[in-house]
């Protein structure tokens, strides 16, 4: 049904760039308090040279999570047929209009309490949080909940959403479960120090990732939580209990056993996972990222191992680290004073087979170790696979990883194993212009660009290192510290990373970086031009002859976000009083006409985030506009465009994120009129026409 809006309660305090203070503390275990993990000598660059809100969309409805554009086709109904089947290859679902020229009427800034989407549109939830997802689990009841009712329920903060087709009509709903807010979850909660085991069980188990098949309504964009039939694909991974194999060249090092497994081989659970990808083979990538938070005890892990837990963000100094999450209590391998190298055996990709219920999803080391915040990968002309990923951390790298293998259509088995061995890239890039021209206030230099050129630099391939004094597996295992010795780009937060089916160019969203030339951090780049860059931008990538598999590109800065109004801005060239404005861009993704879409995490010009859309090419390029906005402290995570463009899924991820807030005191009733509860929704127009045009 369709509501009128809810005025926002008052905001609370503040945190990094327009988070406020409670997301910094369970997003990110309230990273910029602590020193800055990368504290290595890499040169910067300068060193080497309105209106039409749709009243049917402000509903008690929501949105969901990242990736690209995944054609529903017309093909069998066999699963493994199914997910073998190459994209870019597969056929809409109808014939119908592509997506073309964006045409939809950009929805204006607010703060109102519910999804908003253009006139012309509606929009609906797919599923929240505690929603049944294993056949025969329980409804939500807060009064009620127990590890093993949420171990069976759709977790909470909904990140990464991925759509597989299954058949003509029914598809697989894959979604990332990163973190919780355990003052929204629990009736009655007081403290982190004050919570029952049983409450930090069911915070473990409302994270991981969940898999539900759904199907279409009728004729139209709407799908929903399929209800006939077995349902034989449903099932929750945690970090409660599920068990993940490593795999590559660093599976089995000794810096990955422990007391509980002494091979290295065999990791209970995935934390922190943020976004992430679909492969052509049918299979899911997701991004573990902020793992740092859930150890304590670094001060009384072995020296040796202290540097290389500092840089990746756990405190070495103290025992009980601001922002931990005290999940020692429940499983004490959180603790490395007593297991130091439990903290290695996070920080991967992971990999999940949504097609095979009993599949044990893989941990691949040959892609490093870092704060992933996901993977996208293209088939590049040669067949090999390669992919693309972000290192979520103030003046950290971007990465790219070449697979061995080739890619065979319709070989599934054979493509199951393609990440497993290859050669990991880091990027460094320099740019075009006098750094005299670079001056922090986002001002264009002479050449009318942000832009320059770049290179891979080879970390590891297979079983050789690259890197002076490291061998393969410590280079995989210690990416970072890697990443430092080669002179890697220090960037503002690379976030999301994705290729373009279309073009082939690859495009990173930058989402912010307060501490840019502040103090004695780094200063300006051209790659980085603002200083206390609290807007972000999109840095995109251009591979030298289309080669995805080489070692050079070029780079440009199509979108420096913010207000339009603001001279620090710049859309691609395009008039500015015609283009939305943005704030922290998080996850991009496309649609099948190759427009760019992009959510937000934390706008700082004081509005709801939200999901935007914009040609890349053309005379329209840089047209940005506003198709979405989220409820009260809520993000907007990694937009979905299905292939046939009729639906585009988003991720309504902390809704009510509101410091003061409570489960009984919400700052959000999104999306039920109770209490907040993230969300997957979808969106669709109501002509049944291609979303966006």
């Amino acid at each position: 049904m369709t509501e009128r809006p809810r005025l926002l309660p008052v905001l609370g305090p503040a945190g990094h760039a327009g988070r406020d203070a409670m997301t910094c503390l369970y997003r990110c275990g309230n990273a910029c308090e602590h020193p800055i993990p990368n504290r290595s000598g890499n040169p910067s660059l300068t060193d080497v040279v309105t209106t039409g809100v749709s009243r049917r969309g402000v509903m008690l409805a929501g949105a969901a999570a990242a990736g690209g554009a995944l054609v529903l086709s017309n093909i069998a109904a066999e699963p493994a047929a199914a997910a073998a089947v190459d994209p870019r290859e597969m056929m809409p679902l109808e014939p119908g209009t592509p997506a073309g020229a964006l045409s939809f009427k950009p929805i204006p800034p607010n703060k109102l309490d519910s999804l908003v989407v253009p006139n012309g549109y509606d929009s609906a939830v797919v599923i929240r949080w505690g929603d049944p997802v294993v056949p025969g689990a329980p409804g939500l009841d807060v009064t009620k909940q127990t590890a093993a009712r949420q171990s069976k329920q759709f977790g909470y903060n909904n990140d990464f959403v991925g759509v597989l087709p299954i058949n003509q009509r029914r598809a697989l709903l894959v979604v990332n479960h990163e973190y919780t807010n355990e003052e929204l979850i629990f009736p009655g909660f007081t403290s982190l120090d004050a919570m029952t085991v049983e409450q930090i069980e069911v915070a473990m188990a409302a994270h991981g990732l969940s898999v539900v098949e759904i199907e279409r309504v009728g004729d139209t964009g709407q799908w929903r939580p399929a209800t006939k039939g077995a349902l034989p694909y449903n099932k929750r991974i945690t970090a409660l209990a599920t068990r993940f194999e490593l795999t590559g060249p660093a599976a089995g090092h000794d810096l990955l056993r422990t007391a509980a497994d002494p091979r290295g081989r065999t990791v209970i659970g995935t934390l922190n996972n943020c976004s992430g990808g679909v492969t052509p083979w049918g299979t899911v990538l997701s991004g573990e990222e902020n793992f740092n938070q859930y150890f304590v005890g670094g001060d009384g892990a072995p020296e040796a191992l202290k540097p290389s837990l500092a840089r990746y963000g756990i405190p070495t100094t103290a025992r009980y680290p601001s922002g931990s999450r005290k999940w020692e209590r429940a499983q004490e391998r959180f603790d490395l004073a007593k297991h130091p190298n439990e903290a290695h055996r996070f920080g991967w990709v992971v990999e999940v087979d949504p097609f095979e219920p009993l599949a044990k999803p893989r941990k691949h080391t040959a892609l490093g170790r870092l704060k992933h915040e996901g993977a996208n990968v293209i088939v590049a002309k040669s067949g090999h696979v390669v992919a693309y990923m972000g290192d979520d951390e103030r003046f950290d790298y971007l990465y790219k990883f070449v697979s061995d293998k080739k890619y065979r259509p319709k070989d599934r088995r054979h493509n199951l194993t393609l990440l497993e061995s290859g050669t990991l890239y880091v990027a460094k890039v320099t740019g075009d212009s006098p750094a005299a021209e670079i001056d922090g206030t986002g001002k264009l230099p002479t050449d009318g660009a942000f832009d320059g050129t770049g290179q891979w630099i080879k970390l590891v391939s297979g079983d050789r290192s690259f890197v002076p004094g490291m061998t393969a597996a410590e280079v995989l295992i210690r990416t970072r510290l890697a990443g430092d010795a080669v002179g890697a780009t220090k960037m503002d937060r690379p976030e999301d990373v994705q290729p373009s089916l279309k073009t082939g160019k690859i495009y990173a969203a930058m989402t912010n970086n307060t501490n840019r030339a502040v103090g004695t951090n780094p200063g300006v780049d051209e790659a980085n031009p603002r200083s206390a860059n609290k807007h972000g931008h999109i840095f995109e990538i251009t591979e030298d002859q289309g080669d995805h598999t080489g070692t050079t590109f070029t780079w440009a800065l199509p979108i420096v976000c913010g207000d339009p109004a603001d001279p620090s801005t710049y859309f691609a060239g395009f008039d500015k009083s015609k283009v939305s404005p943005i704030s922290c861009p998080d996850n991009v993704a496309f649609d099948s006409a190759g427009n760019l879409w992009i959510s937000t995490d934390g706008n700082a010009l004081g509005s709801n985030d939200g999901l935007f859309a914009t040609p890349i090419e053309g005379s329209d390029k840089g047209h940005l506009r506003q198709f979405l906005t989220v409820p009260t402290g809520a993000e907007t995570c990694g937009p979905f465009v299905t292939g046939d463009d009729r639906s585009v899924f988003a991720a309504v991820q902390h809704p009510g994120e509101i410091t003061g807030a409570s489960q009984q005191n919400p700052a959000s009733t999104w999306p039920d009129g109770d209490f907040a509860k993230p969300a997957v929704v979808v969106s669709w127009r109501l002509d049944g026409g291609p979303v966006g045009s």
